[in-house]
């Protein structure tokens, strides 16, 4: 028959469940098994904290609710540590995030757009013949990846203004109110 486990804890620790708790001492996280101190590292490092959150749960220690109410971390933060440790090790979470390459705006359709432009073509018109969305033109301008000519205003023709006769019905000037 299997001993039962009392909960013993120091006395400054937040538990996470009946055998794991944690507690901050000077700026350091330390977390025990019983009153065993198992891992420690610095409040600031997420990184270590990511990797020992999901070791707990990997290994059956704690469940997810139980990070999810001792941290206050959302579950699926704790899902993607999880994942993340699964499919890539200690190692993942130190990795430098790969850098996604444009998928629509290589450089041929940029330097074809740009041409484009060049030649007063509009975003819209542009868009139809490389098969890119409108929005999709705007970011390129806005982030600075295409440069738009600045579009000449039209001058609208003013009609020339009416000419009051010089003397009125009463011989007053040619305002028609005086």
């Amino acid at each position: 028959m299997p001993q039962a486990i009392l909960p013993l804890f120091p006395d400054d620790v937040t538990p996470i469940n009946n055998i794991f708790s944690y507690a901050k001492r000077e700026r350091m996280a330390c977390y025990f098994q019983g009153t065993f101190p198992v891992f420690t590292h610095h409040e600031d490092d997420l990184k270590s904290f990511q990797i020992f959150v999901s070791q707990l749960y990997i290994n059956g220690n704690c469940k997810q609710s139980e990070i999810v109410r001792a941290f206050g971390v959302s579950s699926i933060s704790v899902k993607r540590w999880v994942k993340k440790y699964r499919e890539g090790g200690i190692e993942s979470f130190f990795a430098k995030p790969k850098k996604r390459k444009p998928r629509v705006l290589t450089p041929e359709v940029i330097a074809k757009a740009q041409e484009l432009l060049d030649d007063g073509w509009p975003r819209s018109r542009i868009g139809k013949e490389l098969g890119l969305k409108h929005d999709t033109l705007y970011q390129a301008v806005r982030s600075g990846r295409l440069v738009e000519r600045k579009k000449k205003r039209r001058r609208i023709k003013q009609k020339p203004a009416k000419r009051y006769r010089q003397s009125g019905r009463h011989g007053h000037g040619g305002h028609p109110c005086n």
